[in-house]
């Protein structure tokens, strides 16, 4: 059985992929890949996703050089999810923050809790 094989892709042929950061353990973004997406990730040793919205392959920072060294990839223990362990260039988020995960729950509202990085 090859690594493919282990991976439960739904029935769009997607799987969900958190990329966390390797040294801090911070979730920074999750997006989805396909199985070119996976193949690609793992031969070139940086992220590659599919965009749902673009119906599209694409590598993380190839325009804005943003990239994400993928250090190492887990499957969860029912295959259906992806984690990136990586080494993030840049901002993660299409915000120009760190993560994409910058607003918390605060009561009965969402609070951001990180600036865009300055350019």
């Amino acid at each position: 059985m090859s690594l493919l094989d282990s991976i439960t892709f739904n029935d769009a042929g997607l799987v969900p992929a958190i990329a966390q950061d390797a040294v801090s353990g911070r979730v920074l973004m999750l997006a989805w890949m396909n199985e070119e997406a996976v193949l690609q990730t793992m031969a070139t040793g940086f992220a590659h996703y599919y965009s749902r919205s673009r119906k599209a392959q694409w590598k993380k920072g190839e325009s804005s050089g943003h990239v994400q060294k993928v250090l190492d990839i887990y499957l969860d223990c029912d295959g259906d999810t992806l984690l990136l362990k990586i080494k993030q260039t840049g901002p993660a988020c299409h915000t120009n923050r760190q993560s994409c995960f910058y607003k918390h729950r605060q009561q009965d509202a969402w609070l951001t809790i990180e600036s865009p990085l300055e350019q």
